[in-house]
């Protein structure tokens, strides 16, 4: 939630996050599918194949650390079917390239983060989580920056900065294994 400090920090400004407390935010969410797909199936489906299933064979003819950062690469070329979406959609070949490059660079640098987890916690929920947190937040609105006033502007870029180095400070203790009660082999 760190990494998101900025964001949230706006839904509250917005009162937005009012809503998380709403019962009927909650029962429309489960009810639209794609919400579902986004929140549920898909963290879940992907964290159990690429960390549950992936890492441990990996883990097999690889050291923890060289695991971590194969793995990813597959989650990465796994959401680059989204070319071939955007292809048949219409979008011009260059720029669904460069979207898919750049949703293959974004993915992968998350998985990193979530078989990190994976490893670290030694079980699928931290991991599980995390994806569904970072599907609802999505990625941060950068060029809503350049549309701030000064005072707010810097306050955005002291709250992204914070948030990135709290969670550089807290992820090795958060993380701790024996938090966790890890013992599994593959503890990175």
């Amino acid at each position: 939630m760190l990494l998101f400090a900025r964001p949230i920090f706006v839904n509250c400004q917005n009162e937005s996050i009012g809503s998380y407390f709403d019962l009927d935010y909650w029962r429309g969410c489960i009810h639209n599918i794609m919400w579902v797909r986004n929140h549920v199936m898909a963290p879940l489906s992907e964290e159990f194949v690429f960390r549950a299933c992936m890492m441990p064979l990996i883990l097999q003819s690889f050291s923890p650390m060289t695991a971590v950062f194969i793995t990813p690469l597959f989650f990465g070329v796994a959401h680059l079917h989204h070319i071939a979406e955007r292809l048949s959609l219409g979008v011009e070949l260059s720029t669904a390239l460069l979207i898919g490059l750049f949703q293959f660079i974004y993915t992968t640098l998350f998985g990193f983060y979530s078989a990190f987890l994976f490893a670290r916690t030694g079980h699928i929920v931290a991991p599980f989580v995390v994806h569904a947190f970072c599907n609802h937040m999505g990625l941060p609105d950068l060029q809503d920056l350049w549309q701030q006033d000064m005072w707010r502007r810097v306050l955005a870029i002291v709250l992204y900065v914070a948030g990135l180095a709290g969670w550089i400070l807290l992820l090795p203790i958060a993380t701790s294994p024996s938090v966790y009660g890890n013992t599994l082999y593959w503890n990175v």
